[in-house]
């Protein structure tokens, strides 16, 4: 037997509340905000970091912080991935 409309409706909006529960709030205030995969501010700031410490460490001419430099470009980036693992070992589905 094919779902409703609104049963469609439903799930989706369930969906979409435990996907992103900030969007959906403030959909409903009537103020919406980027989506969760169109917010970059922390991965912005990490690959920031990572670019002084790696520059600080060529000037510098230390091994240690080069390697720092390097571990925090490859965690900013990983920030970018729209489909890294979520906290308590969910994946998103790809789209």
């Amino acid at each position: 037997m094919p779902q409703s409309d609104d049963e469609r409706l439903v799930a989706l909006a369930a969906r979409f509340e435990r996907d992103d529960p900030r969007f959906t709030q403030a959909l409903r205030t009537g103020r919406p905000v980027r989506p969760r995969e169109y917010r970059h501010a922390r991965a912005w700031w990490t690959v920031g970091v990572a670019l002084a410490v790696l520059a600080t460490g060529v000037v510098v001419a230390d091994g240690l912080l080069i390697a720092t430099g390097l571990i925090l470009a490859g965690i900013g980036a990983q920030l970018f991935d729209p489909h890294r693992t979520r906290p308590g070992g969910r994946t998103r589905p790809p789209r």
